[in-house]
């Protein structure tokens, strides 16, 4: 059994410690003897003496000489009694640090909450017991420090403590214990005028981060109401705008109110990105680079926007933007940081090239990126563009190449041949790579959802309602699986009751993810609610105007009499994605081909 580095104080220890003090004692007798006896002894002039004494010396300096030899243990519990002895806070701190050191946490709490007890004016103790309860999921204990720190601490400290407190509790395995420990202590805080919108937003953040997004949005919604522009408050509704549509609202009224507010702008686009609203996220991008020209992120952006939205001619002169304008910014040389975004750009400009069929000039883009670590990513470009040229085995055996010692490393690989043989539609071949990926990986639900996606293209339809539902129950915010299984059996005409309910829990999960939008228009088609059909297919195609989509929405259409606007949806679509085999099929289906 391995030694702890903190073991009890061993007698020969304490006998040395005491033998020393014991030493100091004598020592410090002896002295005062010889300067009775000869007054002329004593130095002209009076030194100011330290306030230690001896033996409290020499407890110190057997501390640092155990610390020295490796005995970690013997060191913290001396120091530890020289601290309370003293009460002097820099050694405290110092015994806290020795304990973290020694990756003992339980040690250094036991230090801290003496600190605390022996010096209760001091802030930083406080701050340092909060911090450890944190750090070792202590949420119960943690409302007394935070109690201590806003009755000693200013205005001005107290509201930045409210601010970073979510902060400290990021990587809690109990959110929801994290909140019942502090929700009484912030609701008090909030009755105070100068605490009010901090305490509010603290809790709205520990109310996201246990999964409750209406009382988080209603906290944020009480602090916008009161300032529209606070700063903190619109970043946590940009937060809750995917899942709560109206914490969009105040981030609209106040880009009106300010539309030179670019930080804003630009934090809003990202908001619409992730939201896979991909057509207004490059109209905010595409007004940044207008009104910024010179700034970077933007151009990113809007390249890599119009590229997932099939616009490659859109794509290329923003990608290149971005390069010229990195390197201009670097005046000289790049970061590693800025080199690691130019690489990604090649990338990006690689698959615009793939997109227009120019399969020499995607490789030469490949051949730019630094190959010499392994990257899922690169390989599977490059075993994309061998695939799309007739090579698959040639391009099997370089994803084979990546390495897979880990769980993650294997996973990746997984991830990257499946995806590869999906796009080149070996779906017998991908069911089967899928299948012994989730018996090697049987709890990964990404993994379990590709199953179930090409158990789908090969008409396993059984396999594949028990494959999204085994996700949902490994991953029950797995907001695609209640999707494709509610698509699926609305597409079916089965049980279109409940493949609504699945598709308005997908929804209450991602409420404007195009995909899941475009489920609830299908499935109200197919309730024969032509009109709510249009509204959600609609919703749908302005967010992200794809193929499939526009598949479903020209079929609404035909339906209800609009023949002339069906056609043009398909005609656009088919403009986007020339190969669509959904508009083909909708149009041979309907007897609707031009």
């Amino acid at each position: 059994m391995p030694r702890s580095p903190f073991p009890l104080l061993r007698p020969s220890r304490l006998a040395l410690a005491c033998a020393l003090s014991l030493g100091a004692l004598a020592l410090s007798a002896h002295a005062a003897e010889a300067e009775a006896e000869d007054p002329a002894a004593l130095p002209a002039q009076a030194v100011q003496n330290s306030a230690m004494d001896a033996p409290m010396f020499y407890q110190l300096l057997v501390g640092e000489m155990e610390l020295r030899s490796g005995e970690v243990g013997v060191a913290y519990q001396v120091l530890l009694d020289a601290a309370r002895r003293t009460q002097d806070e820099a050694l405290y701190k110092r015994v806290v640090q020795i304990a973290l050191q020694g990756r003992a946490g339980e040690q250094a709490l036991v230090a801290a909450k003496a600190w605390r007890d022996g010096v209760p004016a001091s802030m930083e103790a406080h701050q340092t017991t909060l911090q450890l309860l944190a750090l070792l999921n202590k949420p119960q204990e943690t409302a007394a420090p935070v109690q201590n720190l806003l009755k000693l601490g200013t205005e001005q400290q107290s509201q930045s403590l409210l601010r970073t407190l979510p902060g400290l509790f990021t990587r809690s395995p109990e959110p929801q214990r994290v909140l019942d420990a502090l929700q009484p202590t912030l609701q008090a805080a909030a009755r105070s005028p100068a605490l009010r919108q901090s305490a509010l937003l603290c809790e709205a953040r520990l109310q996201l981060a246990a999964g409750h997004v209406a009382p988080a949005w209603a906290l944020d919604e009480q602090v916008l109401q009161q300032d529209p522009t606070l700063e903190d408050g619109l970043t946590l509704a940009l937060e809750l705008m995917d899942r709560q549509p109206a914490a969009e609202a105040p981030v609209r009224a106040a880009l009106q109110a300010s539309p030179d507010n670019h930080g804003l702008r630009l934090a809003y686009a990202r908001a619409l990105a992730r939201s896979q609203r991909l057509v207004e996220a490059v109209t905010e991008f595409r007004r940044l680079t207008t009104e910024q020209p010179d700034q970077p992120t933007p151009w990113y952006a809007l390249g890599s926007l119009e590229l997932e939205l099939r616009h490659p001619d859109r794509a290329e002169p923003a990608l290149l933007t971005f390069l010229k304008r990195l390197e201009d910014s670097a005046g000289g040389e790049l970061t590693e940081a800025g080199r690691d975004a130019r690489q990604q750009t090649w990338l990006l400009l690689s698959r615009v090239a793939e997109q227009r069929k120019d399969w020499k000039a995607a490789q030469s883009w490949l051949d730019r990126i630094d190959a010499s670590t392994p990257r899922a990513d690169l390989s599977y470009r490059k075993a994309l563009l061998l695939a799309r040229q007739g090579h698959l085995d040639q391009a099997r055996e370089l994803i084979h190449a990546l390495p897979g010692e880990t769980d993650e490393q294997l996973r990746l690989r997984f991830m990257a041949e499946s995806q590869l043989l999906r796009d080149m539609q070996q779906w017998p071949a991908a069911y089967e790579l899928l299948g012994r990926a989730t018996a090697r990986l049987p709890a990964d639900a990404d993994l379990l959802y590709e199953q179930a996606m090409m158990a789908e293209k090969l008409n396993r339809l059984d396999e594949m309602e028990q494959q999204l539902r085994r996700t949902i129950e490994i991953s029950p915010k797995h907001f695609h699986a209640y999707n494709a299984l509610g698509y699926s059996l609305a597409d079916r005409k089965l049980r279109l009751e409940e493949a609504r309910e699945l598709i308005v829990k997908a929804l209450s999960l991602a409420p404007k993810e195009p995909a899941i939008v475009d489920s609830m228009g299908w499935v109200e088609y197919r309730l024969g609610r032509l009109q709510d059909a249009e509204r959600w297919l609609a919703e749908a195609y302005a967010s992200r105007p794809d193929g499939d989509i526009a598949a479903h929405l020209g079929e609404v259409l035909w339906q209800a009499g609009q023949k002339e606007r069906a056609q043009q949806v398909w005609a656009d679509g088919l403009k986007r994605d020339p190969g669509n085999e959904a508009i083909q099929e909708t149009r041979q289906r309907l007897q609707a081909i031009p």
